[in-house]
């Protein structure tokens, strides 16, 4: 699996500085060597600084362009001097410029700006009202030669040795219908009409930029990082992941993104082959928040959870257009970095372990796509039972898992379908749900061992526990809340009921406020097994995204049971919380097995965001551990720096069965093996 890169820097801050022409005394109270010194202090590594911001103004000496300074800057040499104060303390500086907006640009040369059908300018953020600087410039356009000119620009006005990486941002989806574009969508057979086909040749577009970018920094500045930010990586990244020497997962949860994204995105980065960095943000909301700062808890919690899947961390801040660095930000990430730091020898080369893989329903990424309801739901249910999983694409190798799950609604193809029947034949094991795999046709499925007919009669039925699934549930029956599938068994068993209601809520049929009781009959089945295949007709993970019931956390777990009886990590259910996130990882170096556990509440407090202002402690939390043949030698509690007694666990079967004392937040338990 995917390891931490050994020394790629592990603890960064991307430093914005989108600064208005219309302020003056810009970068008047910059001192270099106390901006150095600060980030020194707190612990940090490597920073992204700033050529080039999205209003359009540079803020170093420019050698091509000196008129593109901007006009306030007292000190046009600020980036040479962030650089070299920062380089005689170790500290990287990949510099960051901005690709997809340029709001002086933009307004100089209305010819280069990308425009739909109606000739209307793109704006990259629509909801947010003018003045904003998001009109979406065209690559098409001579804009594209303006920023070849301008990464040379800023090679040659640094000099090679300063150049420790770029960071490209704004890689956004544009679907432009400029002429320029037209002619090429021909060329390429796309119709320049459809939305969805122009941002098909977006893509192509930005591929091919990317692949100029990358050939132009290989030749100039050979070893020197390079990341271009688009906001989301998935899938639709794979075709010119060549061209980037890592990945950083934008995801500031106080933000837009909220805290489903990081773990979605990462368990899918992670098998890609690239070290990857989490960035979060210093902000109490998003980018450009000036004057708040997040609660030390949240900070906290963002950057454990990064170290527990396997990443570095990144914290987001925006310089302050007098030049000085907030001392309130940097002791906050002080305090957080100083123990990032501490735990290197633990985190640093260690490989992800994992014995599941979820499916994404992810294939190509547009401007109107959002993480999956389903995956979200599959992401939450599964960390809470603390089960070990990636989020795998169709092209990825299942045979290093031994169960996926297919959640609601992956797509089938003939593909799709050999690859999952030959990963079954050769010993996997396979969850389906709802219509995850439907080929559409009243036909036996291979996969399940049913004939699927489409959705069922009910907008809700019930389904009926039993003594194999559903074990410990009171035996009646339970509502699901959202209409699920019709099928009918074709070689396989039926595992679990559904009871049909007396009808539907429709026409002049009603019954109390929400939903019909329970007729008592019988349905279509709720779940079937066919070998080591198990199919749920209804939409579990959307249900529980959108719900939470604990029945239907239940049932999945029985079949999980059933189905992996020897899973990596396991919790005690009467004794370990259901918001404990636990992470097993293996360090190589170190011959040890390690164990992150974490847990911090997450709060509804404000109606724009969740927030995290507190750590409450757990105490004799219970886990279980999968170590196979290999020999305990010793169980330590890392951070408590606490060897953990004798008493205090159990080994058995292949299990070490742990009572973990204290988790103060985040534990890290080490598992040293002879």
């Amino acid at each position: 699996m995917m390891s931490t890169a050994t020394g790629f820097p592990n603890r960064q801050i991307n430093l914005d500085f989108h600064t208005s022409p219309y302020i003056e005394h810009v970068a008047d109270d910059f001192d270099a060597e106390e901006f150095a010194e600060r980030l020194q202090r707190s612990h940090v590594n490597s920073i992204t600084c700033f050529a080039r911001d999205h209003h359009g103004y540079l803020f170093y000496p420019s050698k091509r362009h000196p008129e593109l300074v901007h006009p306030h800057l007292s000190d046009r040499n600020l980036l040479l001097e962030q650089i070299d104060a920062c380089h005689k303390r170790g500290i990287r500086v990949p510099v960051y410029t901005s690709v997809g907006w340029d709001g002086r640009s933009a307004l100089n040369h209305p010819e280069w700006l990308a425009r739909d059908p109606q000739d209307n300018v793109i704006n990259g953020c629509p909801s947010v009202p003018k003045p904003n600087f998001y009109d979406s410039l065209c690559l098409n356009s001579n804009y594209r030669a303006y920023l070849i000119d301008h990464l040379n620009d800023i090679i040659d006005s640094l000099g090679p040795d300063r150049v420790d990486g770029l960071f490209l941002d704004i890689f956004s989806l544009v679907p432009c219908d400029c002429p320029r574009c037209r002619e090429q969508m021909e060329r390429h057979g796309l119709d320049h009409t459809d939305i969805r086909q122009r941002e098909r040749y977006s893509a192509i577009l930005l591929d091919e930029f990317r692949r100029e970018v990358h050939d132009l920094v290989d030749d100039r500045v050979p070893g020197a990082t390079l990341f271009f930010n688009g906001g989301h990586i998935g899938p639709s990244n794979k075709t010119s992941l060549d061209t980037f020497t890592h990945l950083e997962v934008e995801s500031l949860p106080s933000g837009f993104w909220g805290y489903d994204n990081f773990p979605i995105v990462m368990r899918y980065v992670r098998n890609l082959g690239k070290p990857v960095v989490g960035m979060t943000g210093k902000f109490h909301t998003a980018w450009g928040d000036f004057h708040s700062l997040k609660n030390e808890d949240a900070m906290e919690y963002e950057c454990f959870q990064m170290l527990t899947m396997g990443a570095g961390c990144s914290i987001g801040d925006q310089l302050h257009p007098r030049g000085r660095l907030s001392d309130a930000t940097y002791d906050l990430i002080g305090r957080v970095y100083s123990q990032v730091e501490a735990l290197e020898p633990y985190t640093l080369d260690t490989a992800t372990m994992a014995d599941m893989a979820v499916m994404t329903p992810e294939r190509e990424w547009n401007m109107d796509s959002a993480l999956s309801d389903s995956l979200i739901g599959a992401n939450r249910m599964l960390t809470e039972l603390g089960c070990q999983f990636d989020i795998i694409d169709p092209d990825m190798d299942f045979t290093r898992y031994g169960l996926i799950v297919l959640p609601d609604e992956i797509v089938s193809s003939p593909e799709l379908q050999r690859k999952l029947l030959d990963y079954v034949h050769g010993g996997g094991k396979v969850v389906g749900t709802y219509m995850s795999m439907d080929n559409g046709c009243d036909e036996t499925n291979p996969l399940y061992g049913n004939r699927m007919l489409g959705d069922s009669y009910w907008d809700r039925d019930f389904i009926m526990p039993n003594d194999e699934v559903g074990a410990r549930l009171p035996k009646e029956e339970f509502v699901m809340y959202e209409r699920g599938a019709r099928v009918r068994t074709a070689g396989s068993r039926v595992l679990l009921d559904s009871v049909e209601p007396y009808f539907n809520r429709e026409g002049r049929y009603f019954c109390s406020h929400l939903h019909a009781p329970s007729a008592g009959r019988v349905g279509f089945p709720a779940a079937t097994r066919y070998g080591d295949v198990v199919y749920f007709s209804h939409p579990l993970f959307r249900i529980y995204k959108d719900f939470a019931p604990s029945w239907v956390k239940a049932v999945f777990a029985d079949v999980l049971d059933l189905l992996m009886p020897r899973q990596l990590v396991r919790k005690d259910d009467g004794h370990t919380v259901s918001g404990l996130e636990v992470q097993l990882r293996r360090s190589g170096s170190r011959n040890s097995l390690m164990l992150h556990c974490l847990y911090y509440p997450c709060k509804k407090s404000a109606a724009n965001l969740y927030t995290i202002d507190e750590k409450v402690p757990l105490f004799d939390q219970r886990v279980r551990v999968y170590a196979g043949d290999a020999e305990i030698e010793s169980v330590r509690a890392v951070r408590q720096g606490e060897v953990i007694s004798e008493r205090d666990y159990t080994v058995a079967d292949g299990y070490v069965d742990l009572n973990i004392p204290k988790i103060d937040g985040y534990e890290i338990i080490e598992l040293s093996l002879k």
